[in-house]
């Protein structure tokens, strides 16, 4: 994963190089040119720092790069990860600290003994990582704890297991960080915020880039937030032949955290994360069931002839509250049980699915006033529920699974979902 630091351009540290590419063309040129490296890195002692700067692939030029960046996919087993699960392992668990679940995330998914001790221990090491010149003993005596802990003999191999580490556990948090300042998804913050702004380069032979002469032994910096332009991919996790190779990994962990998980391709997941307050959040499902009371006072008029809805679904009076119903248990089982530190039991509720002959009968007043005592207390739980929850567990949520702001805002739009299938009677057509 590129240098995950959010690097300021107009910073003292990189306005020095002598010459700046700020065009998508310039910079993606750069990234492809050979004759541009990244700053070598200065060797030390085995076990520090230093040495694992001059040991990884993202401080590496040619042979020695390509060899290294074939041990972060092949040799840790970067290929073989399941997105699923992987999304699964970064949704599961409450940590405010995202650094730590980041690389907690991939070290279990890795298989690593201890993840903790792992993660708590790559944290330390990226203080230092990125300074030219390390000088961090606390982070020296992490890298000597990680090696063992990589599980591999080589220490070639295990410096690069600790590289992906390290470069994910700042660049995949900075993401997580963005989409939520931003009310957007990771693909968003990447191409709207990037959590890499800056890449530097020095010429390591004479090239042209753009036209421009680039002498050998001259520094560059790629300026890819001044780079970016609608429509063409993101340059934070690099361009081809240097494309960050933990980009897609990257993306599905911070999806796990952002939302939990769920299907990513799920169309019931708001954009922005539904960003409110908590109380306008608690008031969310008594909204969404006042409007399913309003609805069903009309329902007693019903004829009996089931409404087929936009998504050819097929909806009556009964169902509908049905729907509403059981979808609030459903989900207030699930928030209990991982407050709890419990697995949530999976529903078996045959849903929109079915309709069953107790759908298809007449829909009378008493119907309405049982109805309206059910509903009325549920949301009345929720609502006292939602607001009693630490504020940071509505988005750092314990347990695997949506986060509790997603579950809510998506209880309250499938709420009026089922209920505005059959709509006021009066006003709609049936099949």
């Amino acid at each position: 994963m590129s240098d995950p630091r959010p690097q300021d351009p107009t910073s003292p540290e990189v306005t020095s190089p002598e010459l700046t590419f700020s065009r998508y063309e310039d910079v993606t040129a750069a990234l492809a040119d050979p004759a541009l490296v990244p700053p070598p890195a200065t060797p030390g002692p085995y076990g520090t720092v230093a040495w694992l700067r001059s040991t990884v692939a993202r401080f590496s030029a040619g042979e020695p790069h390509a060899r290294r960046r074939a041990l972060v996919l092949v040799l840790a087993d970067l290929e073989r990860l399941d997105p699923g699960e992987l999304r699964v392992l970064a949704a599961g668990g409450f940590d405010p600290d995202l650094r730590l679940r980041v690389v907690r995330t991939l070290a279990r998914a890795l298989g690593l003994a201890d993840p903790e001790a792992v993660a708590r221990d790559v944290k330390a090491v990226g203080r230092a990582y990125f300074e030219p010149a390390p000088d961090d003993p606390a982070a020296d005596a992490a890298v000597a704890r990680l090696l063992p802990a990589m599980g591999d003999e080589d220490p070639e191999t295990a410096a690069n297991r600790i590289g992906l580490l390290v470069q994910a556990c700042e660049a995949t948090a900075t993401l997580v960080e963005h989409a939520r300042r931003n009310g957007g998804g990771p693909a968003a913050a990447l191409r709207d915020d990037p959590p890499i702004r800056a890449m530097r380069r020095s010429a390591a032979r004479a090239t042209e880039i753009g036209g421009i002469a680039v002498p050998a032994g001259a520094r560059v910096l790629l300026d890819l937030d001044a780079a970016r332009e609608p429509g063409r991919e993101p340059l934070a996790f690099g361009a081809p032949p240097r494309l960050c190779p933990g980009r897609s990994q990257a993306l599905v962990i911070a999806e796990g955290i952002l939302y939990g998980s769920s299907d990513p391709a799920d169309t019931s997941r708001p954009p922005a994360e539904e960003p409110c307050s908590q109380a306008e959040l608690a008031a969310l499902i008594p909204q969404m069931i006042d409007h399913v009371l309003a609805l069903a006072a009309t329902w007693t008029a019903w004829d009996g002839r089931p409404f087929l809805n936009a998504d050819g679904r097929t909806y009556t009076p009964h169902k509908a509250i049905r729907r509403v119903t059981d979808h609030l248990l459903d989900h207030w089982a699930e928030l209990e049980a991982r407050l709890a530190g419990e697995p949530a039991t999976a529903d078996h509720w045959h849903a929109s699915n079915v309709t069953t002959p107790a759908d298809l009968v007449p829909f009378t007043v008493a119907d309405l006033d049982e109805a309206r005592s059910r509903l009325t207390r549920l949301g009345r739980i929720w609502s006292l529920r939602v607001a009693a929850l630490p504020e940071r567990q509505l988005d750092d949520s314990p347990g695997a699974g949506w986060s509790f702001r997603h579950i809510v805002c998506h209880l309250a739009r499938s709420g009026s979902y089922y209920v505005d299938s059959v709509g006021p009677i009066g006003q709609q057509g049936a099949v």
